[in-house]
C-alpha cells in the first residue's frame, strides 16, 4: 500500500510540474492490473474531479456513427468529453484510442487535449527514460516512441520528475 502512496505523490507533483509545459500531459505508467486505476481514483477523489472513462465515454458517442465517421470524428468527440470546467482531467481506460481502426495516433490525441488542460492518464505499457511502449509488440495494437515530450510517472515508482531534479 505503501508503493501507491508514494506513486500518488509523484503523480501530483507531476500535475504540478506540468503547469509551465507546452504539453501539460503526465502519463500513469504500467502493466494491465498493476494498480494503476486505483491511484488515478485516489488522486482524482484528493482533487475532487472524477476519473473519465475513455472506453465508455467514446464508445456511447461512436455508436451511431460508420468506421469512417468514427475515425474522422473521434478527435472531436474526444474534445468534447474534456468540456467539464475542470482546468485538470484524469482519464483510464483509453484502450478505445488504440484500435486500428480508429486509425489514430493516441498519444498526439493526448497531447493536444494536454494544450487546454493539464491530462493524467493511465498507459497500459512501459517506460524507459523517455521511451515509451504500449502493449507488447505482437499485439496489434502496439506503439513505440521514442522520445516522449510528456512526463511519466510508473507504477515501479520510476518518474520523469524525479529526473528534472
Amino acid at each position: 500500500m505503501k508503493m501507491s502512496k508514494q506513486i500518488q505523490e509523484k503523480v501530483k507533483q507531476s500535475i504540478q510540474a506540468a503547469e509551465g509545459l507546452y504539453y501539460r500531459l503526465v502519463l500513469l505508467v504500467g502493466e494491465p492490473g498493476s494498480g494503476k486505476t486505483t491511484v488515478l481514483r485516489d488522486v482524482a477523489n484528493e482533487l475532487g474531479i472524477p476519473v473519465i472513462n475513455i472506453n465508455l465515454e467514446l464508445s456511447a458517442k461512436l455508436l451511431e456513427l460508420t468506421a469512417k465517421q468514427r475515425a474522422i470524428n473521434l478527435p472531436k468527440l474526444l474534445d468534447e468529453i474534456t468540456e467539464t470546467g475542470n482546468s485538470t482531467l484524469i482519464f483510464d481506460n483509453l484502450e478505445i484510442l488504440f484500435d486500428k481502426d480508429m486509425k489514430q495516433d493516441p498519444l498526439r490525441l493526448l497531447q493536444g487535449i494536454s494544450r487546454n488542460h493539464s491530462i493524467v492518464a493511465s498507459w497500459n505499457g512501459k517506460a524507459t527514460g523517455r521511451k515509451l511502449t504500449y502493449a507488447a509488440s505482437d499485439h496489434p495494437e502496439y506503439r513505440n516512441y521514442d522520445q516522449v515530450d510528456t512526463l511519466i510517472v510508473g507504477m515501479d515508482g520510476t518518474s520523469t520528475v524525479d529526473l528534472a531534479k
